[in-house]
């Protein structure tokens, strides 16, 4: 069986992100397939899911809760790891902030117990902002990328026992 990474993402940060997640659990034999969360209409032939979102002005992307809602019965009965990109600076205040609106989302989110979640610092880049985003203030702060990737690659690593995925 294959487990899906799924990513929701504006501006290409959580892809690389899930795609570092596909290509660790690959090099620990998990067949995986990567793939945007809009993209994704039916989880059949599926193990298990890895979904990553982008968290924009305190909520998960768009395309992540319409993968859950669209998806929820599958996903009830699977197990599920969920990542956020958010924080352009990795400090304990911004990560315990980006951590605190996941976590306020999955308490909404009750028929949803994911086996692992966490959160990663993102990345900000001006020059490729588009409207809304490209107001003054998130224009004028200064490019960062906060995504440890060893932490990313550890994350990973340690998903194959949560997901039920023999290696």
């Amino acid at each position: 069986m294959t487990v899906l990474v799924a990513y929701a993402t504006k501006y290409g940060a959580t892809r690389e992100v899930a795609e570092a997640v596909a290509d660790t659990l690959t090099h620990l034999g998990v067949e995986c397939e990567v793939c945007p969360a809009g993209d994704v209409r039916d989880l059949s032939g599926r193990s298990a899911v890895v979904l990553g979102s982008a968290l924009y002005y305190f909520m998960l992307h768009g395309d992540a809760k319409r993968f859950l809602s669209r998806n929820r019965k599958a996903l009830a009965g699977m197990p599920v790891a969920l990542f956020a990109l958010g924080p352009f600076n990795d400090t304990p205040d911004e990560m315990a902030s980006a951590r605190g609106t996941v976590d306020k989302y999955l308490a909404k989110t009750d028929w949803l117990s994911p086996v692992a979640v966490t959160v990663f610092g993102g990345r900000h880049d001006p020059a490729s902002l588009r409207f809304p985003d490209n107001n003054p203030g998130m224009r004028n702060m200064p490019p960062s990328d906060a995504r440890d990737w060893d932490a990313i690659r550890a994350w990973a690593a340690s998903l194959p026992p949560l997901l039920g995925v023999a290696v």
